[in-house]
């Protein structure tokens, strides 16, 4: 069963080509990586799958609703975390919140608050200002805000950025537990590649708005004879010839 499934997904601004045509489904319950330099495509196709952007051609189908008539019913069932995204700065985190279930009809609204300022360990800040939160507070408290209405998909671009090492691997537990419980499909666009390696089923390689490979991140490395997913990354990057599979 898909959750997602993408047809000759094409996106152009005049004459720059930002994605090219892509093909790719993702499976309910999968993590999907999308990985590439900057202006590879991989925010502009989630912006796509969101809904925020109009693709100049292609077919999205999310949850079972095409998303050129049918959007708001598969929005309802999905969300989106960046830390690149601001919320309202003089609402507390508590308040933005509150708006964001609201939105989202979410009920028993206060005690899901409750529920990820525990787990997202956002007790101490919970209301203060957003305007006035560390950069590593914003991120959690996007993530929060991703969950709160339990998405059955759930769209991330650099979900841990900011964050230092004990709690983004927090983070990252926690979304794996998500995922197991809840049988929720992510797409994760990220630039930390051992991120990518722990959380990720299937990896899209994108460069120029092109998927230029694919594979889950052992049939990677293995593909390019490598160690780690960084290394698979520049040899893409950097236009270097793969190894041949042992």
């Amino acid at each position: 069963m898909e959750a997602i499934r993408v047809a000759q997904l094409t996106k152009r601004y005049g004459d720059v080509l930002a994605v090219d045509a892509i093909d790719f489904t993702a499976p309910v319950g999968a993590t999907i990586g999308l990985l590439g330099g900057n202006g590879a495509g991989k925010t502009t196709t989630i912006a796509m799958l969101l809904g925020l952007l109009v693709p100049t051609s292609g077919s999205i189908v999310v949850l079972g609703h095409d998303m050129a008539r049918d959007r708001f019913a598969a929005l309802a069932r999905m969300n989106f975390s960046s830390p690149y995204v601001s919320l309202p700065s003089r609402l507390t985190v508590a308040q933005n919140l509150r708006v964001y279930g609201h939105l989202y009809g979410v009920a028993g609204i206060d005690a899901r608050i409750d529920e990820l300022a525990a787990e997202l360990d956002l007790v101490d800040f919970l209301h203060r200002p957003a305007g006035q939160l560390s950069a590593g507070q914003k991120t959690r408290v996007a993530l929060a805000k991703a969950l709160i209405n339990r998405p059955e998909l759930l769209l991330l671009d650099e979900p841990t950025a900011s964050l230092d090492p004990d709690t983004g691997d927090m983070v990252r537990g926690w979304l794996e537990r998500y995922r197991a419980a809840s049988g929720c499909t992510i797409v994760l666009a990220s630039h930390n590649m051992a991120e990518v390696e722990r959380l990720c089923t299937d990896v899209l390689m994108l460069k120029k708005g092109r998927i230029v490979d694919r594979g889950s991140p052992n049939d990677l490395l293995t593909r390019y004879g490598r160690d780690d997913m960084e290394e698979v990354f520049l040899d893409i990057a950097r236009d270097r010839r793969r190894e041949p599979t042992p």
